[in-house]
């Protein structure tokens, strides 16, 4: 084994690291704030992925959701929430808002049209 061999393992390692932490360290969770209204508002920023990832709402309030996306991306350019039935086209640059009322307590996927970027909406 040459001198190469030990920082070439090491680098892998730690890229082996970092790309589970991207994938599957779970970020903190974003209550969604009352508006006067009643409707329960969150900005989700749409760069690379949501932020915030994870969203908590309560159920039988209408949800605002307000994505801004700050890249031109072609896989971010549509938002889909299945299980309220809607996928929204995201303007590059616009802020879009996208509104639903849960109705019942459980956990929610949220993607990009080609799944690859995720978020979830959790209801209380």
């Amino acid at each position: 084994m040459d001198a190469v061999a030990p920082i070439v393992t090491v680098a892998g390692i730690a890229l082996i690291a970092a790309v589970n932490l991207y994938f599957f360290a779970r970020p903190r969770a974003v209550a969604a704030a009352a508006e006067t209204g009643g409707a329960q508002e969150v900005r989700v920023r749409v760069r690379g992925g949501y932020d915030p990832a994870t969203i908590e709402v309560e159920a039988g309030r209408p949800v605002r959701l307000l994505f801004l996306r700050e890249e031109t991306a072609g896989c971010s350019d549509t938002v889909l929430l299945p299980e309220w039935g809607i996928a929204q086209q995201l303007p590059a640059h616009v802020e879009t808002a996208v509104t639903f009322t849960p109705a019942r307590p459980g956990t929610y996927e949220f993607t990009c049209g080609m799944h690859m970027l995720r978020g979830s909406i959790v209801v209380k």
